[in-house]
């Protein structure tokens, strides 16, 4: 299946109790095979249709509230129009997800991949993860409802798929019946408050300066705690199940490589074969799959920059004016220690722009060279820019 599909299959999966939703090209087939499955009676859940994406997230915000697992799937724009559901629910302390289809944002705009979108709410207290497969993603979503639901965590999530490379192409995946995730996975029941109207109370009111900061504090940690819990909940996965992704970053021939190349998304998987390539031809590199955007993985990141020269870092999306979004987190997260590997920024592959293997060793190479030569200057490469 597509992803597409997929997510609609982890939506049984997980035994969802409402999904909301309004189509936005490339994540149509999203709620359209959750529509498909409500009518054969596979999806037992509540499926509403509603008039925007500004609907759709307050509606899982409803449905969240009075505790059941929700979810929902937009794109680009759609996921724009939702920026105030986005806040409210993370602020809430509700563990909705999303699963977001990476496309470019209009003007001008088609259905491929930029990772722009999810990138602009990466402050919103969402859990984002980038997957890099249909297998991968299907099983994310699985394991992000676990994450988000856990006491320690309660914040929403954000499960992010390419554009037309994941989200229109077909691949297979493991799926597992609800009757298997429920060994996982217990029914939704939060911790704290939910909306009864046999009791009663007073949510979201106004807040004064004394309180306030409290509150986003804690929205603070329980983002924070994700990191612990996210190992938790792989181990168990990987015990039932026997699927295991590598963590929030997925290192692949980094234990001895003098300069490593990051990623996001499917770009990260295809790396490897340029990996295995340049190690065939003496370099010693490798591949940082970035798996976990927020909360950043701080200390992983550590640990990878005490044993490497230099981090060729790519970015599908630009923070304009600053370069790419993930670089600067490299960047933030090596500053404070003693040892500074060369870090090179380079953009591309925006809007679905081809990024092969052979120019993905031209990255590596342009990077293993830098080291070489003992170059400073963080500035960013446009990957293939056309002059």
């Amino acid at each position: 299946m597509s992803a597409n599909y997929a997510a609609a299959r982890a939506v049984v999966s997980t035994r969802v109790e409402v999904v909301a939703a309004y189509p936005i090209t490339p994540a149509t087939t999203v709620p359209e095979q959750v529509a498909l499955l409500y009518e054969d009676g596979i999806y037992k859940g509540e499926f509403i249709r509603v008039e925007s994406e500004h609907s759709a997230i307050f509606a899982c915000v409803g449905a969240s509230s009075t505790g059941a697992r929700t979810f929902t799937a937009t794109s680009a724009n759609g996921l724009l129009l939702m920026a105030e559901g986005i806040h409210w629910a993370a602020a809430a302390r509700l563990p909705i997800v999303v699963n977001n289809i990476n496309r470019s944002v209009s003007p001008s705009w088609n259905i491929h991949v930029t990772h722009d979108d999810s990138m602009s709410f990466r402050d919103a207290g969402w859990i984002q993860f980038y997957a890099s497969s249909v297998d991968e993603m299907y099983h994310t979503a699985i394991q992000a409802f676990k994450l988000g639901e856990d006491e320690r965590v309660l914040m929403p999530v954000m499960v992010n798929t390419d554009g037309f490379v994941l989200s229109h192409t077909l691949s297979t995946f493991d799926y597992l019946e609800p009757e298997e995730v429920d060994k996982f996975l217990p029914p939704y029941d939060p911790p704290h408050w939910k909306m009864d109207p046999e009791k009663p109370v007073s949510h979201g009111n106004i807040v004064f300066p004394e309180y306030y900061q409290e509150f986003r504090y804690s929205m603070h940690e329980g983002i924070l705690n994700a990191h612990k819990v996210f190992e938790e909940v792989e181990r168990d996965y990987k015990k039932l199940f026997g699927k295991y992704f590598g963590g929030p970053i997925d290192c692949y021939k980094c234990d001895d490589a003098d300069v490593i190349f990051t990623s996001q998304g499917s770009m990260g998987a295809e790396a490897k074969d340029a990996i295995d390539e340049l190690r065939n031809e003496g370099y010693r590199v490798g591949n940082a799959r970035m798996r976990m955007i927020r909360p950043f993985p701080v200390d992983k990141m550590r640990e990878l920059g005490s044993k490497v020269k230099g981090i060729a870092a790519f970015d599908r999306g630009a923070s304009y004016g600053f370069g790419g979004h993930v670089v600067n987190d490299i960047r933030a997260s090596l500053y404070a220690t003693k040892y500074r590997p060369l870090i090179k920024s380079y953009i591309g592959g925006l809007g679905g722009r081809d990024i092969t293997v052979d120019d993905i060793k031209e990255i590596v190479l342009d990077t293993v060279g830098a080291v070489e030569s003992g170059e400073l200057g963080p500035e960013e490469t446009w990957h293939d820019l056309m002059e």
